[in-house]
């Protein structure tokens, strides 16, 4: 199933906004990049000194997690909120993509997840702007 599939079937959505679609896709797979990069964390030797990363790893995967499925709703019309929301969404990718990337050469994991935040936030940039026009 993917996410163009699923708005194909729903009745009001005539034609679905692909730069919203890959913010939903881009969100979902960051929250659970952040996800399994906050337990990563919890389990390297040093998990002191990454208390900071887990922290932000933790706010942005519960942010692209309701980003996406306050996204996947299009029934009605609530699109202040979820450009406020997509824009919150940009700001917690931007904080924990570069917190990781500061661990990014000791941690692999890292490196991973600041990707994962980099491309969500562009996406999510992208969408906010598809949203205004």
């Amino acid at each position: 199933m993917s996410i163009t599939e699923m708005f194909a079937t729903h009745p009001e959505v005539k034609t679905p906004n692909p730069q919203l679609v890959e913010a939903i896709e881009a969100a979902l797979a960051c929250a659970q990049s952040c996800t399994a990069c906050a337990d990563a964390c919890l389990a390297e030797s040093k998990v002191a000194e990454l208390r900071q990363c887990i922290r932000l790893n933790l706010d942005c995967a519960e942010l692209c997690a309701t980003t996406a499925r306050l996204a996947s709703r299009r029934a009605g019309n609530n699109e202040p909120v979820l450009q406020a929301l997509l824009e919150a969404c940009v700001l917690a990718c931007r904080r924990c993509g570069e917190m990781c990337g500061q661990h990014a050469q000791m941690h692999a994991h890292c490196a991973i997840c600041a990707r994962a935040c980099e491309r969500c936030a562009a996406a999510c940039e992208a969408a906010v702007g598809s949203l205004v026009a």
